[in-house]
């Protein structure tokens, strides 16, 4: 199908007037398709996969932002820690602290997000409230990691008021751990309930199928 350029100009008005940072959900989709986005002023990219990643990484601009959102294996982080933009699935502290480590190696601060299991599905990841609270608490001295906000996943439902109820989930606990760190970003919402979302509180959302088509 290629890219939805007018649909992408009405989603990023959208956004531009919210300030809401939109990342474009790229995994499994062409360069060629990434770059039609990025040459229409899109610079924020999802990727699910490491190495799918580390290819597209190597093939476009510098100036491109990479978000990992998938769920990163610790063992794996060492492959995108020289370039990532943004690692937004950070579930555990054990994650964090690989993280941090490669980050030492690169010589750079990696932005992280924490991931919240906010949806009433098992497939999900993320941590519940006490285990954000531990990796508050226990990754607070990590030099090279900036937690910069949480990010979560409500259920894949036609019910409003649970998937609304999930976002302020979210956004409670944001509030509930902000005291310690700036977390200036939410990361919720993508193409079937980014308005939603965005109404709950939400400053960045990934979008995927309504860019590029359905997978």
């Amino acid at each position: 199908m290629g890219v939805n350029v007018e649909k992408y100009k009405e989603i990023k008005h959208y956004l531009d007037a919210k300030e809401v940072t939109l990342v474009a959900v790229s995994k499994i989709k062409p360069v060629e398709d990434i770059l039609a986005l990025y040459n229409l002023g899109q610079r924020d990219f999802g990727e699910n996969y490491v190495q799918e990643m580390v290819d597209k990484q190597a093939q476009l601009p510098k100036d491109t932002r990479w978000h990992f959102i998938g769920h990163l294996q610790s063992n794996k982080v060492k492959y995108i820690a020289p370039f990532v933009h943004l690692i937004q699935g950070v579930d555990s502290l054990k994650l964090l602290q690989e993280i941090n480590k490669q980050a030492i190696k690169c010589n750079r601060v990696i932005n992280c997000l924490l991931q919240v299991h906010i949806a009433q599905e098992e497939t999900k990841f993320g941590m519940n409230e006490t285990e954000l609270r531990e990796v508050q608490q226990q990754g607070s001295g990590l030099s090279n990691v900036r937690v910069a906000g949480l990010m979560g996943m409500a259920s894949f439902s036609d019910d409003e008021a649970k998937v609304r109820g999930e976002f302020r989930e979210l956004k409670r606990l944001q509030s509930l751990v902000s005291d310690h760190w700036s977390l200036e970003i939410l990361s919720m919402g993508m193409s079937g309930d980014y308005r939603m979302a965005i109404s709950e509180g939400s400053t960045m959302v990934r979008i995927g199928s309504l860019l590029f088509g359905a997978r």
